[in-house]
């Protein structure tokens, strides 16, 4: 499957993340990493995941909340219709979906010194290295999701934080040829940075991490150059295949927005061709809002959802209407820019007024 003129996949954009204390999540997040920007946060039903939520229509809080200095969103989730739910299990590395979350960093140790100081022991103890040589650790936030911090060159803007925002995530698979139909052939992220089956010592500190695993790093051969590009920067997905025992699915027994990494969203332009061109290639779309939906006042969006082939949750989506200097009533119409088009980088500068201080 190429890209069409039709449509385009412009990579990553946010990561969907739920947790069952929404206020002390974000605000967690705004002190942790520097995620102090929203775009959104609403209250409202969500009959587009009734087939994640086993034909029922839940309620739930969501807020999209993103890092000036650079890195994608994180769209934190909150049901208010029930309460959500943990795993039913420990979870292990290489169980199945999407079990960490990269976020970037200009200075691991600095970051590790911060991270330490506001959640002590819910992080790491010590750095380790991956297996690109670099200096890294895991911290986990009230709800124990899991995220990886990772050094990283790109910056948009300096703000003296010493964390970014989303860079990825890990993904485990059964089958890692058949994984990459959808995220090289499909997504895009067909430049392999590694592939290597062992132990590894970034890992040894997490449940199963002393097993065997074969580790796939993609990234983009070609980056998306649309609107957000220079701010949300390069991205990386890493596939993990457990060797040594089947992995179990994370959210087994449970539906979306119980606890955990719920979604991978992505940035598209051209949904309804590109539901065409991914039905053809056995990955049809699982639900479809058909039309942009109001998340809050001022933002708009057509929201899709793939399954990848062990049912990890994939989000398509496409802007239409999103706030820029919301003060001031000044909004954006995506759609009526190039899909290829970077925003202004005042346009972008000017989000920092949205900032939320504590």
């Amino acid at each position: 499957m190429s890209h069409s003129p039709d449509y385009t996949i412009q990579g990553i954009q946010h990561m969907g993340i739920a947790v069952s204390d929404m206020d002390a999540s974000l605000k967690l997040y705004r002190k942790l990493f520097g995620l102090d920007i929203p775009f959104f946060d609403a209250v409202a039903a969500a009959p587009l995941m009734d087939s994640h939520c086993n034909g029922e229509t839940i309620v739930k809080r969501a807020s999209m909340v993103m890092n000036m200095q650079g890195g994608c969103a994180v769209e934190v989730v909150s049901p208010t219709s029930f309460k959500p739910r943990p795993c039913v299990f420990e979870p292990q590395v290489g169980d199945l979906g999407i079990g960490c979350t990269f976020i970037k960093t200009r200075d691991v140790r600095a970051m590790h010194a911060h991270a330490r100081a506001l959640v002590g022991d819910k992080c790491d103890a010590s750095l380790s290295k991956t297996p690109l040589g670099e200096d890294t650790f895991h911290v986990r936030d009230l709800d124990d999701n899991l995220f990886q911090i990772l050094p990283s060159d790109h910056w948009f803007s300096n703000s003296g934080h010493t964390s970014g925002g989303v860079m990825g995530g890990v993904v485990g698979v059964t089958d890692m040829e058949a994984s990459f139909k959808l995220y090289k052939d499909i997504l895009k992220y067909d430049k392999v940075l590694l592939d290597e089956t062992g132990t590894f010592e970034d890992w040894a500190g997490l449940p199963g991490g002393d097993q065997t695993y074969r580790r796939v790093i993609l990234v983009p051969s070609n980056p998306g150059t649309g609107g957000f590009a220079s701010l949300m920067g390069p991205t990386r997905i890493e596939l993990v295949q457990a060797m040594d025992r089947k992995g179990r699915f994370l959210f087994e027994d449970r539906i979306w927005a119980d606890t955990g990494i719920v979604h991978l969203g992505f940035d598209i332009r051209g949904m309804k061709p590109l539901g065409k061109a991914l039905d053809k290639e056995g990955f049809g779309f699982r639900c479809d809002s058909n039309e942009a939906l109001n998340m809050g006042d001022h933002t708009r969006v057509h929201c899709t959802y793939i399954d990848d082939p062990d049912e990890a949750w994939i989000e398509m989506i496409e802007v239409h209407k999103i706030p820029i200097l919301e003060k001031l009533g000044l909004f954006l119409d995506v759609q009526k820019r190039p899909a290829s088009q970077p925003l202004p980088k005042w346009m972008l500068h000017a989000l920092r007024f949205n900032r939320i201080k504590d």
